[in-house]
């Protein structure tokens, strides 16, 4: 791999990175804009992998069915009709993608139906977490803040915060794991990616674990230092858990990349694969686990 690589590789990262900071910063409908166009060109990459399977999803209509759930998880912000519209999404859906699949004039198989599901669940109902965590705003989670001007106190939530720590995290155990594997890394994680290495997971879990301890003290945390230790454990393995996923269904499908968006990382699936089951872990965390310590 040349050096052209490796600065395309650089240079769309570093894209990627600030364009993340700028929709996370701003929140809103800006951040579902910009995680819709996210999630549909996901999407596309994830059906175009199981059609190479020869799997016939309900490609279009699962699609509109992300969009919708995405819509409406920033809808319920408020909660009342929205909160209960969203959580019909999901039942509604499945049963509009068999339904489909039923009206094709080659009647869809099982494979076609838990393609298509999954990719509800996968890139729709585990994404909307982001949104749900960007959202939080529950002052007893960040008296951490307090240090931070008055007059700041309105545009830096705590929903902001954490979800800007979810992803440092990680980052983290990216980063982590790649200078551990390359430094010390001798023992195979799995056959299904094979430039992984046991020694580069516990580096990349160490890393952030460290952003969490780190973060749980910063934000007052009771017990804040193993909480946050723990809450960056859950993200280094279910971003692990991710990774891997995606590699499994690459392998399935024959390909090397998902796609070919970004230059030097592949697809936009092999970009956010780390990104999909965090969300989830670290919103529960945060809304049950915590309370729960600092009763």
């Amino acid at each position: 791999m040349g050096s052209a690589f490796f600065k395309n590789r650089l240079l769309s990262g570093l894209g990627a990175g600030l364009f993340g900071i700028l929709v996370v910063g701003l929140g809103g409908w800006w951040f579902t804009l910009a995680l819709g166009v996210i999630v549909h060109l996901a999407l596309l990459e994830f059906f175009r992998m199981a059609q190479f399977t020869g799997i016939r999803p309900a490609t279009k209509t699962t699609i509109v069915a992300c969009q919708l759930l995405l819509v409406g998880t920033q809808c319920s912000v408020e909660g009342g009709f929205f909160s209960e519209l969203t959580a019909a999404v999901l039942p509604l859906s499945g049963a509009a993608i068999c339904g489909w699949l039923l009206l094709q004039p080659v009647t869809g198989s099982i494979a076609d139906i838990a393609a298509s599901i999954f990719g509800l669940f996968y890139l729709g109902f585990l994404p909307s977490h982001w949104l749900k965590l960007r959202n939080l705003d529950d002052i007893n989670l960040a008296q951490g803040l307090h240090f931070l001007p008055n007059d700041w106190l309105g545009s830096i939530t705590f929903g902001m915060v954490i979800t800007f720590v979810a992803c440092l995290m990680i980052v983290a155990t990216d980063i982590g794991s790649y200078y551990f594997g390359i430094r010390f890394g001798n023992h195979s994680l799995s056959p299904i990616s094979p430039s992984k290495t046991v020694e580069g997971a516990i580096g990349g879990l160490g890393c952030a674990m460290a952003i969490g301890a780190f973060t749980g003290e910063l934000l007052k945390w009771k017990f804040g230092f193993f909480v946050g230790g723990l809450l960056g454990a859950l993200v280094a393995l279910f971003a692990l858990v991710g990774d891997l996923t995606e590699s499994m269904m690459k392998r399935n499908a024959g390909l090397k990349d998902s796609g070919d968006a970004l230059p030097g990382h592949g697809g936009i699936l092999d970009r956010i694969d780390s990104y999909l089951f965090t969300p989830a872990v670290v919103y529960y965390v945060v809304i049950l686990l915590i309370p729960f310590f600092n009763k």
